[in-house]
């Protein structure tokens, strides 16, 4: 069993506990996940099963869309409703201008990453920093907030405010810190109160299923060749298959970045890449077939 599985996860499990689940369902070991989704979020999240785990990293770096929900006022360890309460103001922004803050947001920016995160400093993962009390500086990313828009009506409650947001972001962001930087830019404190990714490169909520669906069989795996469709694709014969199979270094006769090859059966083998030590040469950059 190889390709891809679109998976709905649902709230207050891990992304790995998903991972879990669908290893099982489908009784097999070789499954990956491509890109965290925190317990309190939900939405798309793309499963690599069999040798397609091989392109986990790949898939890993699509752009993503979420639907976020943006809580201005308080100000919490996590950088969401879920952590401790550590500042809480009264605040009063109109409409104008929590849109005009949002259109600023677009481009690239310099974003720094959340302590109750997986990103590992000196071999220790942040959030084993953040548990122990202990400081540590922050690393900072470069992020890309493609787009940025405000789906909902704004609401005035206990001294907060509340609204969603849609955002299409490049790899690596963080929608809490996200949050957190919109609301510095209107002056004040804010959390993510909810968060569903909606889209990930090709993959959409529509096509994603269930556990139960998978569980129940109701589901589709995706296969490899599909999902390269875009990719320019070269049909081998049984020689130079082979020479493909063994990992051969070969002369680069196409004016593409990535090669995609398969048999004559439509089998993916393998996508090369230019070879960086000569670029008259292209070099297996994905094994699949093997």
């Amino acid at each position: 069993m190889n390709g891809l599985l679109v998976v709905n996860k649902e709230k207050d499990c891990t992304s790995r506990d998903v991972v879990n689940s669908v290893s099982k369902i489908l009784g097999t070991k070789k499954v990956g996940h491509t890109g965290t989704l925190d317990p309190m979020a939900t939405g798309v999240l793309v499963m690599c099963i069999g040798k397609c785990t091989k392109l986990v990293d790949m898939i890993t770096c699509d752009e993503k869309e979420y639907v976020a929900g943006v809580k201005l006022g308080i100000l919490t360890d996590t950088l969401d409703t879920t952590g401790n309460v550590l500042k809480s103001e009264s605040v009063n922004f109109s409409r104008d201008e929590i849109v005009n803050v949002l259109k600023s947001m677009t481009g690239e920016y310099e974003q720094e990453v959340p302590i109750y995160s997986a990103v590992k400093i000196n071999g220790k993962k942040l959030y084993e920093y953040a548990r122990n009390g202990e400081k540590v500086e922050l690393p900072k990313r470069m992020v890309n907030i493609k787009e940025i828009e405000l789906i909902s009506d704004i609401e005035y409650s206990n001294k907060t405010i509340n609204f969603n947001i849609k955002c299409l972001v490049s790899k690596g962001t963080y929608i809490r810190s996200l949050v957190r930087d919109i609301a510095k830019k209107l002056g004040t404190i804010g959390v993510m109160s909810s968060l569903k990714r909606t889209k990930q490169g090709k993959f959409s909520i529509d096509e994603a299923y269930s556990l139960l669906d998978i569980k129940e069989g109701n589901y589709k795996i995706i296969d490899i060749g599909t999902y390269f469709k875009d990719m320019y694709k070269v049909i081998v014969d049984d020689k130079l298959k082979k020479e493909i199979l063994n990992g051969k270094i070969l002369d680069n006769t196409y004016k593409y970045d990535k090669i995609l090859f398969v048999d004559k059966n439509n089998n993916v083998l393998a996508i090369y890449s230019i070879y960086e030590k000569d670029n008259k040469k292209i070099k297996p950059y994905k094994m699949l077939g093997v």
